[in-house]
């Protein structure tokens, strides 16, 4: 079921009768506005971040070495005895 061109017409008709003209070409003025605020934010936001990329980089600072207790860990006792 779907919506033919008279059907539309009639709900066109409707909506200028309940809302008037004035008031949606101030809607549809509003709608317009809001799309370009939209895009303009958009571009803003994109130029921004493709001017303040941050750059990847190593560590600052160099890796202290691992102590030595962690480089030769002792054999763990077991209990065994040597007999």
């Amino acid at each position: 079921m779907s919506l033919g061109p008279w059907q539309l017409i009639i709900i066109a008709l409707v909506i200028l009768v309940l809302f008037g003209r004035g008031r949606i070409s101030e809607m549809m003025g509003d709608f317009g506005k809001g799309i370009n605020s939209f895009k303009k934010g958009m571009n803003e936001d994109s130029e921004a971040s493709s001017q303040a990329s941050p750059r990847i980089e190593g560590p600052s600072h160099e890796a202290k070495p691992a102590s030595e207790a962690a480089k030769d860990p002792q054999p763990a006792d077991r209990g065994e005895s040597a007999d």
